[in-house]
Order: C-alpha cells, then structure tokens, then sequence
C-alpha cells in the first residue's frame, strides 16, 4: 500500500494519524494519506502569511512561467494521475484522461492570466488630483476541493489564486487526496517558493473552521453541496471572510421538436451519465416537446441500455461506481420513490455486479411532479423524461428549482436558441452541447447554486482586491 505525506511549506511531513483510500471499482485499501489536526492547519496559514508578500510581489511573468512549468509536468504524468483518478473516484478512464486535458489547459489559461490584471486611470473631475485604480491579490487562500472531478476543480481553484499571487493551501476531499498528491509533487518540481501552496488533508470541520476563523487566511474558495455552503457562509459572517461557492445544482435539458433528435441523444448520454451523472451540472430532469417525446426516448433507452457498466480501468467502460455505498442506496431510494409515485422504469435502476457500488443507468418516464428526482439533485445515473407541449411551459419548469448552475437545450430555431440564452436562469447555458465548461469562459452559478465565477477573466479577478488610489496636488 502506498503511503503519502502532506505539502507543508516546501517539505513533505507525515503524522502520525492516516486516511485510508480505497480503490472504488473493487473496494480494497490502496493508499494511506497522512492528516492534520488543527493546530497544523494554523501553522500553515500562518506559514502561508510568511510567503505572501514575496509571493505577491513577483512579476506576473514570473509567476505565469512557473505556472508554465506546472503545466508541463502535470502533463508529462498525466497517464500516471489519470489512472490515479479512475482509482480513487472510479470514473472510466478515458473520462479521468479527460480530466486531466483540462487540468492541464486550466493551468495554462491561468499563467497567461498572470500577466494581465490591469487596473486602469479614471479622468479626474476635480483640478490638481488624478485616481488610479489597482488590483492587489486577496492573501492567503483556502481551496476546498470535491471527490467528483477531483484534479480540475481543485486547479480551477490553485492556478487561478497562483496567478493572482495569493499563496494556497489546498484541501481535498478525503475520498480523492491521491491526485492532490500528485499536484503537489508537480508543484514542487515546478520550484514554486516555500509556503506558496500547501496540501493539507484531514477533517474538514477542522479545517474549515480554522480558515474561518483565522484573521491570516482571507478568502475560501469551495465547492460542494449548496448545505455546507450555507455553513459557510454563516460562519464567514463573523469575520467577513471572502467566498467563492460553486454549490449544488439540478440542471434542466431542453429537447425541442426541430432538434437534430440522434444529437440530442447524443448530447443528453453525455450531459446525464458522464462521471456516472456525480455532476453539479448533470441534466437532472430532461424535458421533451410532446410530439418527439416517445421517438426520443426510444433512442434515449437505447442508447442508455448500450452503455458499459464495470470496473474504470477495463477497456470501453462508460459507467463506473458510485462514490460510495451511500451514494448507491441513495440513488436506488430515488428510483423507488418515483415508482411508488407512478413511474415507469425503462431501464436500468438496479444495482450492478462488481464489489463497487455500481448502479445500471436508469431511464425514468411518468414521473409525478412530486417525485424526489424533480426536486432534488439526484448525482447519479437517472434520468427522468418529461413531455412539454410549449416554449413558455418549459421555461417555467426549468427555472422552477432553488438552483442554477447549469442549463442545455437543443433546438435549431435560432430565435428561440436566443431567447433560451436569456429566459433560463443558469450561470451555463449550453445550446446544443452538452459540455459548455472551457478555460477561458466563466462558470458558477445563480441562486443556490453559489456565489461568484471560476475560470475566464473572472476567475482571477476573484482573487484580487480592487483599490482605488487617489493623488492630490498634481
């Protein structure tokens, strides 16, 4: 079994308390990953606080080529953490290779970033005084990252406060530290400055309340369920600590009648089942025009039906486990509950064989308003169809929900394309594709779905103070 330390301020330090990892296909031990208490969570904000000023001070040029670095060494083990990812997370491994493309074009975006966060010079209204506008990094920052796309959201996190010049200190989550692991060895290759990133791992109500809570870590970055969200924010109102939530979602799909229909199928495998539907944006209720519904949903079925379900190593597998045995019983209560309220199972719902908590990917139809998977985020392999007979019907459906992180629809009318673009309430839109996300594009979400952007130009500028400076006497 391999056993792995923590990042802390340029060394490697093992403790004497250890999580266990286990590989997700077959439930054996894989690795053990030391963890921290709390007091060592203050020892690395307040190393974190020693290296900010040096850290910020360097040019952008300076902290974009050793971003340019970390790139490349991420990429030069790609295989080796990709295979890492499917581990520990379970997803199929051309999807963990996936992960890591955009790892990789995250880090990349966000070191030619570096260099250009511009302030600017406001014309003066008043003789003798000129004002200028800068922008100053935050300091220190705490990321915490989810199990379900491990590497990339931690990065879209880690790059974008690097190129900032804020010094990070990175928590995964305690299913998927392996791959944080391996960043942190890429960041060290990289020869970035001592206590400019940290890894910490451990329990995150140790390690969140001492980001809160200590004045010396400025912001928090996270993503995860809208409730500990909603914890953070309470406790960031005590001392005003700056967040940026990418939190739950239930992400509607839109199949209109003059839709390209093998596309939309197409579109909708991918945007419901991807990383076995553990996906904030995951189309969790599809919604098809009454006069194609029971065309799309025999090829959906098909389709659905076709997909491989196994172990995320094996060659041609689409589906993997489930996170955990929880996640397994979680997503079979929702299917139950939908047949006890009038659903028809097309396909799938049951678990699967393997020793991982596999689940066959469900097809649901006849779904009764009140069913769990209308409302809540189901993050898993089920995907409920609706008929709709009017534009204006499923706008109102879509946007009937507490969050808004992501929005598809698929259509080949270019005025009701735009109107869509406008009418749903997402902080993603995606017309006619199902993977909207890309580096140099902002993502979040609207209601319960979060504050703020990561990626694009936003996505550092979350991580900037903004200062006015006024000069008299000119």
């Amino acid at each position: 079994m391999d056993k792995y330390g923590l990042y802390l301020n340029g060394e490697w330090v093992n403790s004497d308390r250890a999580l266990t990892v286990y590989d997700k296909g077959n439930g054996e031990a894989i690795a053990e990953v030391s963890t921290i208490d709390r007091a060592g969570i203050r020892k690395a904000i307040e190393d974190a606080e020693a290296a900010r000023s040096g850290w910020a001070n360097q040019t952008g040029i300076t902290r974009g080529n050793l971003l340019l670095k970390l790139a490349d060494e991420v990429a030069r083990r790609s295989d080796e953490i990709a295979r890492d990812i499917t581990l520990e997370n379970g997803k199929p491994l051309p999807q963990s290779k996936g992960e890591l493309g955009m790892s990789v074009d995250h880090i990349r975006w966000f070191a030619e970033e570096a260099r250009r966060s511009y302030g600017r010079v406001v014309s003066h209204q008043t003789e003798g005084k000129r004002h200028l506008i800068l922008k100053s990094p935050v300091g220190v920052v705490g990321a915490i990252a989810p199990w379900n796309f491990p590497l990339v959201l931690s990065l879209r996190k880690v790059a974008a406060a690097l190129a900032a010049g804020c010094p990070v200190i990175l928590k995964p989550a305690s299913a998927t530290p392996i791959c944080a692991v391996k960043l942190a060895e890429c960041i060290e290759a990289a020869g970035f400055p001592r206590g400019v990133f940290q890894l910490v791992v451990g329990k995150a109500s140790e390690i969140g309340s001492e980001m809160l809570e200590n004045p010396l870590c400025r912001k928090i970055s996270f993503t995860g369920s809208t409730e500990i969200g909603k914890r953070l924010i309470e406790g960031a109102a005590k001392t005003c600590t700056r967040l940026s939530l990418e939190l739950g979602g239930n992400a509607p799909l839109l199949i209109f009648a003059d839709a390209d229909l093998d596309k939309a199928v197409e579109g909708a495998i991918i945007a419901k089942f991807r990383n076995t539907g553990q996906s904030c944006v995951a189309s969790n209720r599809i919604y098809v025009e009454r006069s194609v519904f029971d065309a799309f949903v025999e090829k959906f079925v098909a389709a659905t039906k076709a997909l491989k379900i196994g172990y995320g190593l094996e060659e041609g597998m689409d589906i993997g486990p489930l996170i955990d045995e929880a996640g397994c019983e979680s997503t079979l209560r929702f299917v139950e509950d939908a047949k006890a309220k009038g659903a028809r199972v097309l396909c799938g719902g049951t678990r699967g064989d393997g020793d991982g908590a596999f689940v066959t990917p469900a097809v649901l139809v006849d779904l009764s308003e009140d069913a769990l998977c209308m409302s809540e985020e189901i993050f898993a392999p089920v995907a409920p169809v609706i008929p709709f007979d009017t534009e204006e019907e499923v706008v109102r459906l879509a946007n009937d929900t507490e969050y808004g992180l992501a929005a598809y629809a698929f259509t080949s009318d270019l005025n009701r394309a735009l109107r869509l673009a406008e009418q749903l309430e997402a902080g993603t839109v995606g017309i006619n594709e199902s993977v909207p996300a890309t580096s140099n594009c902002p993502f979040g979400g609207f209601k319960q779905s979060g504050w703020g952007r990561e990626l694009g130009t936003e996505g550092m500028e979350a991580y900037l103070e903004t200062k006015h400076v006024s000069i008299g006497g000119v």
